[in-house]
């Protein structure tokens, strides 16, 4: 019995991390599904009133390179509003976003958190395109061009731009492994969106249409899920635009790595019980099952079922029924080679010894534990909706 339990905690596992991936490219192979045209060029009679939304909290240091970004968007300056919420900074935030007429700027001594201040935000605009962007996300110049040729497609409620992560010493912890977990992610959202629709959005760089924007509860953790999913859920497809992409740091260390990733996975736990409907394949066919694939097993299953791996493995050493016992002596080498390539990866990070190798090792340990803690944090009601922001290595939050 233990057998059964155990090789199927590794089928979910495997399917999880590589299968999925996996099934995703076949079937878009086999359904002879053709890959995503190079969308980035709108004719000039296809060019909709964009609003760029940002709503930032104490970014004070990155508001002039972020406004020179927006300004130097391909884009026709009359068909491109900017829409700034500051709401709670005491930065020099205010003073700097006034001094720019071509910016709506919104701005209230109040913090209640991001998607308060989307949500206040949104009801100024009236564009028919809205593309979110954080302030220390730079955009590169065809974005609009290229998201708004997603969008030529009635269906396609949502567009999800890529995510690229750079910094000085690739080699250290967070950046190896936060810019390889970003190019695994890009590539599965690829594949998804050949199929069907990606899951999620990153909240660095992703659009909807306006008249699909509804008000998302203010206590929301992770508004660019909850508001691209609604979308899918309602029909429409989410495209993945990789030449829409923003370029930012990766986290300073890996422990400002955990703090993003505890509060990412709060928001999920947050997310399942907001819209459970997305665990429904009969009701949200091929979304469902790309939303179990990609986030619930990553999420909710894989994180508990890796540490219950070892005991399990440990008490059929000398009791194997169906397979010889070299296979299990082997299954348990390779764990604690695991897991003692990420206790190198930890020592050499606080030594500031630089190995790609252990360090993603040690980076998924990390992921997996930030789940679990996220999970509790959520449950026992102690993640606050304004974020601890995580420090990344150019100094941006």
């Amino acid at each position: 019995m233990l057998e059964i339990v155990l090789w199927s905690m590794i089928i979910v596992i495997l399917y999880s991390y590589i299968g999925y991936g996996i099934a995703l490219f076949l079937y878009g192979r086999l359904a002879a599904v053709p890959e995503s045209s190079e969308e980035g060029a709108t004719s000039n009679c296809c060019e909709p009133h964009v609003c760029l939304l940002v709503a930032s909290y104490n970014e004070g240091p990155w508001i002039e390179k972020k406004i020179r970004n927006c300004l130097q968007l391909d884009y026709p300056p009359e068909k491109l509003s900017i829409c700034w919420v500051t709401d709670g900074s005491d930065d020099n935030s205010v003073s700097l976003l006034q001094g720019h007429p071509r910016i709506l700027h919104l701005h209230q001594p109040e913090r209640m958190g991001k998607i308060a201040a989307v949500n206040r935000g949104m009801a100024y605009i009236d564009a028919e395109i809205v593309i979110f962007s954080d302030a220390n996300s730079m955009l590169a110049p065809q974005s609009v061009r290229s998201i708004l040729g997603h969008f030529q497609n009635p269906h396609v409620g949502c567009v999800a731009g890529e995510k690229r992560i750079h910094a000085q010493g690739q080699d250290e912890a967070a950046a190896s492994g936060e810019g390889l977990y970003w190019r695994y992610e890009s590539w599965i959202k690829k594949q998804e969106s050949r199929i069907g629709s990606c899951v999620g959005a990153a909240g660095e760089l992703f659009a909807i249409r306006r008249s699909l924007f509804n008000d998302v509860e203010e206590d929301t953790l992770i508004e660019d899920f909850v508001i691209s999913m609604r979308i899918a859920m309602r029909g429409y497809t989410i495209d993945y635009c990789p030449q829409a992409y923003t370029s930012e740091s990766a986290s300073a260390t890996i422990a400002e790595e955990f703090k993003r990733k505890t509060r990412i996975a709060a928001g999920n736990f947050q997310s399942l019980v907001r819209i459970p409907q997305l665990l429904n394949p009969v009701r949200h066919g091929l979304l469902a099952v790309q939303y179990i694939s990609h986030k619930f097993l990553r999420s909710f299953i894989i994180p508990f079922l890796l540490p219950a791996l070892l005991p399990i493995n440990f008490s059929l050493l000398r009791q194997s029924t169906f397979l010889p016992q070299y296979v299990y002596d082997g299954l348990l080498g390779l764990q604690i080679l695991f897991y003692g390539l990420a206790l190198i990866g930890k020592i050499f990070e606080n030594r500031r010894v630089s190995s790609r190798f252990f360090f993603i090792a040690y980076y998924v340990v990390m992921m997996n534990v930030a789940s679990i803690v996220g999970c509790y944090r959520y449950a026992a009601g102690k993640q606050s909706v304004k974020w601890e922001k995580a420090l990344r290595k150019d100094g941006s939050c």
